[in-house]
């Protein structure tokens, strides 16, 4: 049922243009046409401009052919990271990968062309269904801003799938919520060669917080880490401030409340010893600590009705389908936390976020039949 050669020409055409956050203008006029061309309707939203990409999220409704049946969200996202100019995907028998110079782009291409692919199967061996609606959005890699400005008050669909995950016959049903953090630490300036004694480095205090803190993989559920550091004007001069952006993740809510104080604790410790006297007067370093949620968590009960449509899907097609929890975040933590029942299939993609980036053919064919099946039991369920 699935059109292995037109699959892969499809991802190809996809994954050589370029499209990294904020930029994905052509490959969403390219999907535009193609979904169109498809029976689609399409809308474009105003995420781009709200977050100055050059498009909004895409919105493409196919209508069903049992009537009464509930509709169901098919959800991608259009960008990748850099470098992600001008792709050179590498066939190699099965396996396409980047050409080493770029990511290859199949996070979240690969899911893209499943998507379409398993639309047209189930148009063209007539598979009952009912209405489909397709959302490919903006500028997922860098904090899921298109599906933060998404309006679900388009969608019809109450339940769904996001393709964006490596693997292949795996349900994602739980993700980490994830707070975000700027730490600016104040220090003293001073002559770093004449009169050191007489200032407070910023740096130091900030190198102290980190050493302190619990980094990497905290445990089974939770994750941490600082990522950009910037600060200091030139080699003599003791550094009067420090920017810090840091990040943690954890499945469990009090574990990730726990983590965020564990972190900016660090911090406030870490300024408060050090400590200099200047003509008299005491100055003390100190620590600006700002914090956002990023997103919520994706929690998907087991009983949940997509989670039984998907099990049910592979039973149909003969294949093991393992449900697990993952440690990212993905435009499903996004619709879940707005109500509706979103799940994340896995598609295919390996070593993603490197220019060692592959996708195997054959996980593609496999997710789209998959996806197929999905389809038919969605309508067959309500």
């Amino acid at each position: 049922m699935i059109h292995r050669e037109r699959l892969v020409d499809q991802f190809l055409e996809l994954v050589r243009i370029g499209s990294v956050s904020k930029r994905e203008g052509e490959v969403a006029r390219r999907l535009t046409a193609t979904l169109q061309d498809m029976g689609a309707q399409v809308e474009v939203d105003d995420a781009g401009e709200r977050v100055g990409a050059d498009t909004g999220n895409l919105i493409a409704r196919f209508p069903g052919t049992i009537s009464d049946a509930a509709p169901l969200l098919l959800c991608s996202h259009m960008d990748t990271v850099a470098p992600g100019d001008h792709p050179n995907p590498v066939v190699d028998g099965d396996v396409i990968r980047s050409d080493g110079t770029t990511v290859l782009g199949g996070d979240d291409k690969a899911g893209i062309g499943a998507i379409l692919e398993a639309v047209r199967a189930v148009h063209a061996h007539g598979v009952p269904h009912g209405p489909l609606e397709v959302v490919f959005t903006i500028c997922e890699e860098i904090g899921l801003v298109g599906a933060k400005h998404f309006d679900v008050g388009r969608l019809r669909a109450r339940r769904g799938l996001v393709l964006d995950c490596d693997g292949v016959h795996e349900l994602i049903t739980r993700a980490p919520a994830a707070n975000r953090m700027q730490v600016t630490v104040h220090g003293l300036e001073a002559h770093a060669g004449l009169c050191p004694e007489q200032g407070i480095s910023a740096i130091r205090v900030a190198a102290e917080a980190i050493a302190a803190m619990r980094l990497g993989r905290v445990d089974g559920e939770t994750t941490a880490n600082v990522g950009v550091i910037q600060g200091g004007l030139a080699t003599n001069i003791v550094p009067n401030r420090v920017v810090l952006r840091a990040e943690t993740r954890s499945l469990d809510p009090a574990k990730l409340a726990g983590q965020t104080e564990h972190m900016v604790q660090c911090f406030h410790e870490a300024a408060a010893r050090h400590r200099v006297t200047v003509e008299g007067r005491l100055h003390t370093a100190r620590a600006e600590a700002r914090v956002e949620r990023d997103y919520e968590r994706m929690a998907v009960a087991d009983d949940a009705a997509i989670v039984q449509i998907v099990r049910r899907a592979a039973e149909r097609r003969g294949v093991p389908l393992r449900i697990r929890a993952t440690g990212v975040g993905c435009d499903g933590n996004v619709f879940n936390a707005r109500g509706l029942e979103v799940a994340n299939l896995g598609c295919g993609m390996r070593e993603i976020h490197t220019v060692h980036e592959w996708v195997d053919a054959r996980d593609m064919v496999a997710t789209a039949a998959l996806l197929v099946e999905t389809i038919r039991l969605a309508a067959a369920r309500d």
